[in-house]
């Protein structure tokens, strides 16, 4: 039958990523009637186009059909569904009851990776290539530092060797290139070309690595690239394909990800947000399956359980059995100044008599989520300056508040009479930690927040690092090997991921964080991370004043990272929800105590 004769033509679009449904005129109802129980839409009146994921979870609904008998499928889009349908079916049997042979020897994993594979690999990796051979496609959530990069390629070198692959394509943040070149290079003796995806992909490549950023706008030539060969597909960190097929980076790793022989997702923060995370993440690797498998799994909202009916499907080193010393984690909580208080509280609707006069500009300040988030830090911060980031100037010592002066007038000029609890106290950690030979690494979400510590700091020699530092591998290098810079300054959306700092830093202050569970865990591992030193002391600090939305932070990213822990059974993660309370090291200190620390600095720094 033809598709013209055909009721119901189901085929690919020109991009080879959705699936398209094409009815004839007299079926034009039916579709419309079909189409309701699809979250896509109808491309057009005959026409309706979806997601290769959406079409494959809601597949069963065709046998609604009532013309099933003139339904028409092309060769590829039919052998793309029984692909990806027997996938589900084995990792269905892989829940019902794991494979003994699951967990290779050391032996069969060496055998499995062909005469071609030189690096070396430790008993941890070893375990994870094994788990992750055993499935047909899997997912490795190990911790950063464990060496996911080179068990990525190990199970790429194993379905090379067993002839059902001859392309990877890597997608993965920028930040990361570098090892995945690196890493191409010393783990074969003859080494695969590998190339970063320029305007289009390098057809000679066996390893072509790109970034999330550009897959929306090259999808139809990397699925053209998929199909050139076998293929296998990586994404590394993940987690940045959270959103799903909701999310641009999301959707396009869907469409992709069904055109491939074998898929592996990498990331150390699988589930940054709750359980919508992992579904979005399994539903790649297993369209039309994984949302199904998470959902039903935390339904019941027994953790423990959901981990173990899960475990099956991925494979995870922690850092316990990376042998990494344990770490400090304390929460210091800081009480604001007097006018500070008022202004916050006239940020979130609680008026004295003198906000009352300004309540317009409150208004239209206090709404934003990430306004709160500065104005717990400091309230001057929402206040446009000269440039865009122009550092605030505090007084020492600080003025007297005038009499009769607006509200809104003094929270522009408020570092005139108060300083920052959050800045006084990430001031007396460096200064501790700077006498006593450490360096320390300070994070803040906010670019002018960096920039007025910068100035703060002066004394310590800071680096700085955030999107608009020209000269980022300089900074980096100075905090790293000059002995006079004493802090490095940056905020977890630049540096949180693809950087290793623990060979010189072991202490980490954060002067406030977001409600991004996973961005938090990335930065810590900066610091904390395979490499370090038997018995190195790492020393983690949250600060957070009273009464704010530093409170509501640390609730939700309990909440959160309380879940990740639990459905990946991994207390260290839990720990770091449940910190400990720790009093501020700098209560005592008033203006003038700053001031006399700055001045004895600053006479040592000239010594």
């Amino acid at each position: 039958m033809t598709a013209a004769e055909s009721s119901l033509h189901l085929g690919l679009d020109v991009t080879r990523t959705k699936a398209v449904l094409r009815a004839s005129e007299q079926c034009r109802s039916d579709l419309n009637r079909l189409a309701a129980r699809f979250p896509g839409g109808l491309r057009d009146r005959l026409a309706l186009e979806l997601t290769l994921d959406d079409f494959l979870v809601g597949i069963d609904v065709l046998a609604d059909w009532p013309h099933p008998e003139s339904v028409v499928w092309t060769d590829e889009l039919s052998a793309l569904v029984g692909e990806v349908l027997d996938d589900a079916d084995r990792a269905e049997q892989q829940l019902q009851a794991p494979r003994s042979d699951a967990v290779w020897d050391a032996s069969a994993v060496q055998s499995a990776l062909g005469p071609t594979w030189r690096a070396d690999l430790t008993e941890f990796q070893r375990r994870d290539i094994g788990r992750l051979l055993s499935l047909q496609h899997g997912a490795n959530f190990s911790v950063p530092g464990a060496g996911k990069t080179r068990v990525g390629l190990a199970v790429y070198a194993a379905m090379r060797e067993r002839g059902e692959v001859r392309r990877l394509l890597v997608v993965s943040p920028k930040s990361a290139y570098e090892a995945w070149l690196t890493e191409s290079e010393l783990c074969f003796k003859e080494p695969p070309l590998t190339a970063v995806m320029g305007k289009t992909p390098d057809g000679m490549a066996e390893i072509l690595v790109v970034n999330y950023e550009r897959l929306d706008r090259s999808l139809a030539s990397l699925a053209t690239w998929l199909r050139g060969a076998p293929s296998m597909i990586i994404l590394d960190e993940a987690h940045r394909m959270k959103l799903g097929a909701q999310g641009k980076y999301g959707s396009a790793c869907m469409a992709l990800g069904p055109l491939t022989r074998r898929r592996l997702i990498l990331t150390g923060t699988p589930a940054p947000n709750g359980a919508r995370d992992l579904e979005n993440l399994l539903s790649f690797v297993w369209p039309g399956h994984g949302r199904r498998v998470v959902t039903q799994a935390v339904a019941g909202g027994d953790l423990a359980y959901a981990s173990s009916v899960l475990r099956p499907l991925f494979t995870r080193t922690t850092k316990k059995e990376l042998g990494l010393p344990p770490f400090e984690t304390r929460i210091r909580r800081l009480k604001m100044p007097e006018l500070h208080r008022e202004v916050y509280d006239a940020l979130v609707g609680r008026f004295t008599t003198r906000a009352e006069a300004s309540r317009d500009d409150f208004d239209a300040l206090g709404k934003a989520m990430l306004r709160l988030l500065m104005a717990a830090t400091s309230p001057a911060l929402l206040i446009e300056g000269g440039s865009r980031y122009e550092p605030l100037t505090y007084q020492v010592p600080p003025l007297e508040v005038p009499q009769g002066e607006s509200l809104y007038a003094l929270m522009g000029n408020l570092p005139a009479h108060e300083l920052s609890p959050k800045y006084k106290e990430a001031l007396n950690i460096v200064a501790t930690n700077a006498a006593m030979g450490r360096k320390t690494l300070v994070w803040t979400t906010f670019v002018r927040s960096i920039t007025t510590m910068e100035s703060l700091f002066e004394a310590y020699q800071p680096a700085v690092v955030h999107g608009g530092t020209p000269d980022r591998e300089e900074q980096i290098r100075r905090f790293r090997e000059d002995p006079d810079c004493h802090v490095l300054l940056s905020n977890p959306a630049t540096l949180g991921e693809g950087i290793s700092l623990h060979h010189v830093c072991h202490d980490a202050v954060y002067v406030d964080r977001d409600f991004m569970a996973g961005r938090f865990l990335q930065s810590l591992d900066r610091i904390h991370r395979l490499g370090l030193a038997p018995g190195t002391q790492t020393r983690v600090t949250v600060l957070a004043v009273e009464g704010t939305i530093d409170e509501v932070v640390a609730m939700r990213l309990e909440e959160k990272l309380e879940f990740m822990g639990r459905i990946l059974d991994d207390p260290s993660v839990q720990q770091l929800g449940d910190l400990e309370d720790e009093p501020s090291g700098a209560a005592g200190m008033d203006m003038a105590d700053v001031r006399a620390l700055l001045k004895h600095v600053d006479a040592v720094a000239g010594h």
